[in-house]
């Protein structure tokens, strides 16, 4: 998970500090007039907040699994050792974890006939929430629509946009177009 600090881009809504959060990542703040923003499908957002430290964040990740799997930039796509890090975040900014409440997002099936990772996504997150006592307040899962999501992790208020399936089919058909077989050579190089 990186936690950064970055410098942002002002907000066109609030005038504040527009922070976008990408998969492996999660951002904390206390900032009243921050928004954070992710795209998901399969992918889950978790947007928590301690409404009396007045500190949120979100995170970002790919799969449910187990942070012990592969390699530390692997570890940071699943979502046990996510959902860690945020909550750690989250205390270390002055946050109660029996004060604490979640709104998780994401969890899209975008492409038939695959497995299903982002209901496994969308139960792991529960799973997850409910084993830490934190209240889970809110949110979207599931569905065959991407999202666009934008939290203010001091206020608690989130919006979400659902993508056209249009959008989401073009993945498909990159997924489906056979790459283009390299050109023999006989390994001369012309410079232009």
């Amino acid at each position: 998970m990186i936690e950064r600090s970055p410098p942002g881009v002002p907000s066109s809504v609030t005038g504040g500090l527009r922070v976008h959060v990408v998969q492996g990542e999660q951002f904390v703040t206390d900032d009243p007039e921050a928004v954070l923003t992710t795209l998901l499908g399969s992918c889950v957002a978790a947007c928590m907040r301690d409404p009396v430290a007045g500190v949120g964040g979100m995170n970002h990740f790919l799969l449910p699994g187990n942070r012990s799997q592969g390699t530390d930039s692997q570890a940071q796509r699943h979502g046990v050792h996510a959902m860690e890090l945020l909550v750690n975040a989250l205390l270390s900014r002055g946050a109660r974890r029996e004060r604490l409440e979640a709104k998780l997002f994401g969890g899209a099936r975008l492409i038939d006939g695959l497995t299903d990772v982002g209901r496994q996504n969308a139960e792991f997150a529960e799973r997850f929430l409910a084993a830490e006592r934190i209240r889970h307040v809110g949110g979207s899962l599931l569905g065959e629509h991407g999202r666009k999501v934008q939290f203010w992790p001091v206020s608690g208020r989130a919006r979400q946009s659902l993508m056209e399936r249009e959008s989401i089919q073009v993945f498909d058909v990159e997924r489906r177009t056979r790459p283009v077989p390299p050109v023999e050579s006989d390994g001369s190089v012309e410079l232009f």
